[in-house]
């Protein structure tokens, strides 16, 4: 049994080896610049452990892709059962899931390649519903504590909370690499919290909130 669970460990090392050494390439070139020579190159193992593990690159990319997802679903819990308002929950997520598009090469590699899934022949999953129920939860949550304004309608603030952050990505993407994302979150954070909140226009909580989730 100690043998089998050896070989089991040995693989896993392998499979993550390869995906973190395909991502980092994918970031770096995108799908099209990529050969499997460069991820054995960068992996150290064998094009024959690439087939064996992920049989094909398109394979691969769909791995990094489908961790990328995978990322959310516990980083929304941890954060959804902080012992904090819901509103204040919001905005922590936002600044963990900002450094990790800043930080984490899987999650930067797995974004670059939904843009690029045109040229894959994989089935991916689909992007931003998961986001939206999630932010319109929190949202949920928020007008029943008092936290929301009462012209503040939960699933249609969520739509635009969401496009507004992924836009800001792009935007980061582009300018900075993410280098300043969360002095771009920050922004936009000081900029729409007024308008959630019943009290328009009160710095000293959104200066609380924005406290609260960069030292977080």
């Amino acid at each position: 049994m100690k043998d089998d669970e050896h070989v089991q460990e040995r693989a896993e090392q392998t499979r993550r080896s390869l995906l973190e050494a395909a991502a980092s390439l994918f970031d770096e070139r995108g799908y099209a610049g990529t050969s499997i020579s460069d991820i054995t190159a960068r992996s150290g193992h064998t094009s024959g452990a690439i087939y064996f593990h992920y049989t094909s690159k398109e394979r691969l990319a769909l791995a990094v892709v489908q961790e990328h997802f995978a990322t959310w679903p516990p980083l929304i819990g941890r954060h959804t059962g902080l012992q904090v308002p819901a509103l204040e929950q919001l905005v922590r997520l936002s600044f963990a899931v900002a450094r990790a598009f800043r930080d984490d090469i899987v999650v930067r590699a797995g974004a670059r390649l939904w843009t690029e899934r045109s040229l894959i022949a994989a089935p991916f999953p689909p992007p931003f519903i998961g986001w939206i129920d999630a932010v319109g939860a929190m949202l949920e949550r928020a007008h029943g504590e008092g936290e929301l304004a009462g012209h503040v309608d939960p699933l249609p603030a969520a739509r635009s909370i969401v496009c507004a952050f992924f836009g800001l990505h792009t935007v980061s993407e582009a300018l900075d690499g993410r280098r300043l994302v969360e002095d771009h979150l920050a922004d936009l954070w000081t900029l729409l919290l007024p308008s959630l909140q019943p009290r328009p226009g009160h710095p000293g909580r959104t200066a609380e909130l924005l406290t609260a989730a960069r030292g977080a």
